[in-house]
């Protein structure tokens, strides 16, 4: 879910992507038996999603829908799946009546997405939407360059105690996430840099 205003800090460069200081020196690994999955539902639209993500779901939306809940295919079949944030036309899954995404179910008492558990049950390569898989850690594409920013909310506090304790980095956790949107190479190079300029603090 969007509640988010780009700004950029730059603290390393790695490729085309500007680096800030929140994602390599911040702590941060998501808690969600203590938080169950209430980033699903906070904010203020949907969770961005990517032009090409859309074509994605739509060839397995018949796996997908199979795992939502009723309020989210009556969602479907009257909004679609996305739609533009009509704040700043930035492409966002739509919202249930209750501003839940749709993909949004309930197990366990835990919030999950729809989308990752077809994915889980049918493997059909697509986790979820990057910008979900990336969180907390927001990507701006610019003319020239990716800016890379560590977004710092307060339902996250319960993820920021657990990343202390189990000592976890923001990029660390969001390692799978980063090496799907970048590539394992630019990994590679991103925890070079940091040991770099670890090394020379």
């Amino acid at each position: 879910m969007t509640s988010y205003c780009p700004q950029i800090n730059a603290m390393l460069k790695v490729g085309e992507c500007l680096i800030s200081e929140g994602v390599i020196e911040k702590s941060f690994a998501c808690n969600v038996q203590a938080c169950k999955g209430v980033c699903c539902i906070e904010g203020d639209a949907g969770a961005p999603i990517e032009p090409d993500e859309i074509d994605t779901i739509q060839q397995n939306i018949d796996y997908i829908k199979k795992e939502m809940d009723d309020d989210g295919l009556k969602t479907l079949s009257s909004k679609g799946f996305s739609e533009n944030d009509p704040f700043d036309q930035m492409l966002v899954t739509t919202c249930k009546p209750n501003k839940e995404c749709v993909f949004v179910v309930r197990k366990d008492g835990i919030l999950n997405c729809a989308v990752e558990l077809a994915n889980q049950k049918n493997n059909f390569n697509f986790q979820k939407p990057i910008s979900c898989h990336l969180y907390p850690i927001r990507v701006d594409k610019y003319n020239e360059f990716y800016a890379l920013n560590y977004h710092r909310w307060s339902i996250c506090a319960d993820a920021c105690t657990k990343g202390v304790t189990d000592d976890i980095k923001v990029y660390q956790f969001a390692q799978k996430a980063l090496e799907r949107k970048f590539g394992k190479e630019w990994y590679e190079s991103l925890e070079n840099s940091i040991k770099a300029y670890l090394k020379k603090e």
